[in-house]
This record gives structure tokens, C-alpha cells and sequence, in this order.
């Protein structure tokens, strides 16, 4: 027996040295020193022998024992002084998918909306998203106490300061500020006090349109967003022009497009009508010229809006505005 504890000792001595981590050590410790490893098991062989032999053999057997137990502790110290190296990565393995960013399918609206009439030779313009009450409503030819007013909830931050409803409120600072002729696109965020659904929010985006020069007519009104219509939607694309009211245009229209999700068959998309209101628009009201000090009798002009995400929702077939929103990278990874 022996014998077989000197060839014991040494093994773990050789062991020993060639291990390097904490976990290699722990299943050092188990395999030797452990209830069931070589040692104990040794030392349940004990009663085996003669006893003549047993002093000889046990004496052994605990110098073995107090050895490897010293030699493992100080080699554990080692390892745990010394910081354990990471393996290196496996070139093997597939290497991790990027995601790249990309613009928001708002801005993607936006910019392809703006493009489009600045080839026209619309200039861009912005303005505060803070607003005072004249130029939100009473320079648009919306009188103090007027029934018009209660087309667009607001959201007022004193009894003067409110935040901007429309992106209008642009078309009083620019004409205040510079003589016809007159050709901008006021983009930017408009805010209603509205209940959030799948058709309202209380903040969305605008783009407003204005063109004031001499002798401007109806006709290139509707030239020009009929072109637009062609452009962004599609040459074959059906439209429509139907009266409406808005207080500081006259006279006033919205702009029908053919439904391309049903054909015209009718769908949830458009109510069932066959058709997808798509922006209002109408000749500047000359009370609004008088207010800035234009002379209504030398100067016309035309303006024009529409909402971004009204736009983008119609052009893609989204049924819930809040989408945008949501920032889920499922819903925007599609565009």
C-alpha cells in the first residue's frame, strides 16, 4: 500500500502544477481531498491491513493527506492573486448582426413633402411652437369669442400664451416681416387638447403652404397641389376638390384622394366612402392681408395644409396614429 500512496502524492504534485483556474482547482480539491476522493478512500482501507502494519501505513497516509491539502492552498492562493484570462473569442462562430439606424418614417414624410415644393420654389420656414392669441387666431380671422374657435381645442399656458394649434400662425410672422411676393412651406409641431385614439393625438406634425403675389389665382392653387398629389402618390392617382370653411381662407376646399387601399369600393380606411381627405387649402382671406398690411385689392394669394402623420397613415395603409409614437422596432423597421 505503500507504494500506492507514493504514487498518489506525486500525481497530485504533477497535477497540481498544471492547473490554472479556480474552477480546474475546485475539481482538484473534490477529486483528492473530497469525502469520496483518493485520500479518504485510502483511509477506509486502513482497518484492512495487518496490525503491524497500520502505524506505518496511517503515518503515511496523514503526511500524504497534510501535503496535498498545503500544496492545493497555496497553489489557490496563486491562482486567485494572479486575474484569470478570458478565453479568446471563437473566429468559428457567425459574427453579430449590426443594427443600423435609419430616419423615422415621419421624417422620411417630411423631407419626401418638402422636396417636392421646393422644386416648386417654396422656401422653408419655422416658427415658436409657443404662440400668442393674435397670431394663432385673431390675425387668421378668428374674432375674440368667435363660434370658429372652437374648431381647434387649445392648450393655453395663460390667458395670451397658448401652444400653437396650426402651423398658420407662420403666415401672419412671415407676411409681417417681408413684401410679396410671398413662397413658403412652414413645417413643424402643432398641439390640441384632444384625446388620444387611434385617429387623434394631442401633438402631431403640419405642413403649412403660402403664396402671395399679384394676380394669384385659384387655378394655380390647384395646379400645384394637384401636382404635388401626382408626385406623392402616383400619376393615376383620382382626386377630388369639396367646399369647405376655414376662417382665414376664401373660399375653401379639402382635397379628396381615390382610396388606393379598396379601389373606391369602400373600406374601414375611408369610411366606407371610396375616398381619403388628404389637406384643406383656399384663398387667403383678405381681412387677413388688411391685418398685416397687405392691400387686398393689389395682392391674392393661396395657402394650404396638411398633417404629416394624416399624410404618411393614408400613403401606407396605417389604421392607428399612435403608432408613430410607440417607437416599437418592429413597426418602424418596415419602413
Amino acid at each position: 500500500m505503500l507504494p500506492e500512496i507514493d504514487h498518489i502524492r506525486e500525481r497530485a504534485e504533477n497535477e497540481l502544477a498544471s492547473l490554472s483556474t479556480i474552477d480546474q482547482l475546485e475539481e482538484f480539491r473534490i477529486r483528492y481531498l473530497g469525502r469520496k476522493g483518493f485520500v479518504a478512500s485510502f483511509f477506509e482501507r486502513l482497518s484492512d491491513l495487518p496490525l503491524a502494519e497500520r502505524p506505518v501505513v496511517g503515518k503515511r497516509l496523514n503526511e500524504m493527506r497534510d501535503y496535498i491539502r498545503s500544496a492545493y492552498e497555496q497553489r489557490l492562493a496563486e491562482t486567485k492573486a494572479v486575474p484569470e484570462k478570458k478565453p479568446l473569442s471563437d473566429p468559428t462562430l457567425p459574427g453579430r448582426h449590426r443594427f443600423l439606424g435609419s430616419k423615422h418614417i415621419l421624417t422620411q414624410t417630411l423631407d419626401e413633402i418638402t422636396a417636392i415644393f421646393g422644386s416648386m420654389g417654396f422656401s422653408i420656414v419655422e416658427g415658436p411652437e409657443i404662440e400668442d392669441d393674435y397670431h394663432n387666431f385673431e390675425a387668421l380671422n378668428f374674432p375674440k369669442d368667435h363660434p370658429a374657435r372652437d374648431m381647434q381645442d387649445t392648450f393655453f399656458l395663460s390667458k395670451t400664451a397658448l401652444l400653437r394649434t396650426h402651423t398658420s400662425p407662420m403666415q401672419i410672422r412671415v407676411t409681417e416681416n417681408q413684401s410679396p411676393p410671398v413662397r413658403v412651406i412652414i413645417p413643424g409641431k402643432v398641439y390640441r387638447n384632444e384625446a388620444v385614439s387611434a385617429r387623434s393625438l394631442c401633438v402631431f406634425h403640419q405642413i403649412e403652404g403660402l403664396y402671395v403675389s399679384k394676380g394669384v389665382s385659384f387655378g394655380e392653387l390647384k395646379g400645384t397641389l394637384v401636382s404635388f398629389i401626382r408626385q406623392f402618390y402616383g400619376s393615376a392617382t383620382r382626386y377630388k376638390f369639396r367646399p369647405t370653411f376655414f376662417p382665414f381662407t376664401e373660399p375653401s376646399a379639402d382635397i379628396y384622394i381615390g382610396c388606393f387601399l379598396c379601389g373606391g369600393g369602400g373600406c374601414r380606411m375611408c369610411k366606407k366612402s371610396g375616398w381619403l381627405e388628404i389637406l384643406g387649402c383656399g384663398m387667403v382671406d383678405p381681412n387677413v392681408f388688411r391685418n398685416v398690411g397687405y392691400d387686398a385689392e393689389v395682392y391674392t394669394g393661396y395657402a394650404f395644409g396638411m398633417g404629416i402623420e394624416r399624410i404618411a397613415a393614408l400613403r401606407y395603409g396605417i389604421d392607428d396614429l399612435r403608432l408613430f409614437y410607440e417607437n416599437d422596432v418592429r413597426f418602424l423597421s418596415q419602413f
